[in-house]
């Protein structure tokens, strides 16, 4: 199994300070095997930062990042292909069908976007599209607030079990998803919620 963090729009230092401390907390060295980052974060600080939690770090164009990387990326993990692009790029903005056309012409299982400041994880005949919200919470021109939130890919083989981290009231909270790449010909499988979780701050 391969767990992998997917986190976005950090907006770090000009629209908030820092993630959240409970956060900082469960993502520390030594517990994540890769991150695929969808862009906006936005200086070279929280790059420095995500590489100490691995080493394995992807990392998309944002429409506010500070440096220059790829505008997509497309990654294999087990017997899945997850494709990553920030999402400004989608016009209309978060449309299903212009993303559904996007994960199309990426060829992947998974397409990770970000951009809306708002977590959403939607089963479509493409596969599964994941959009991130904000990890720090920070507001964007759609919204003054957000809830801060990362994802966890847990990826063996076919199937990911996917993690959605949200801090809510403070605290903590989990969702989960299952998903499981179908065979061809077969339809998308996606369901379940369930309270365990692949770390904690222990």
């Amino acid at each position: 199994m391969v767990l992998i963090l997917c986190i976005g729009d950090l907006h770090i230092p000009h629209r908030a300070q820092d993630l959240p401390t409970q956060f900082k907390e469960l993502l520390k060295p030594g517990k994540i095997h890769s991150i695929l980052c969808a862009g906006n974060l936005c200086s070279k600080t929280v790059v420095d930062y995500l590489r100490g939690i691995s080493s394995d770090l992807t990392i998309v164009q944002g429409d506010f990042d500070e440096f220059t990387s790829p505008e997509h990326a497309v990654v294999t993990v087990g017997e899945l292909k997850i494709g990553v692009i920030h999402g400004h790029q989608v016009i209309p903005w978060g449309s299903p069908s212009s993303l559904s056309l996007l994960h199309r012409q990426l060829g992947v299982d998974v397409l990770v976007t970000a951009h809306s400041h708002e977590h959403k994880i939607v089963k479509t005949e493409e596969g599964l599209q994941i959009t991130l919200g904000s990890a720090t919470g920070a507001p964007n021109s759609a919204k003054a607030e957000s809830t801060p939130s990362f994802v966890l890919l847990d990826v063996d083989g076919a199937k990911a079990t996917v993690y959605v981290y949200q801090l809510v009231d403070k605290k903590v909270k989990v969702d989960r998803i299952d998903y499981v790449k179908p065979a061809a010909g077969g339809s998308v499988g996606a369901a379940g919620a369930s309270t365990s979780t692949p770390i904690s701050a222990a």
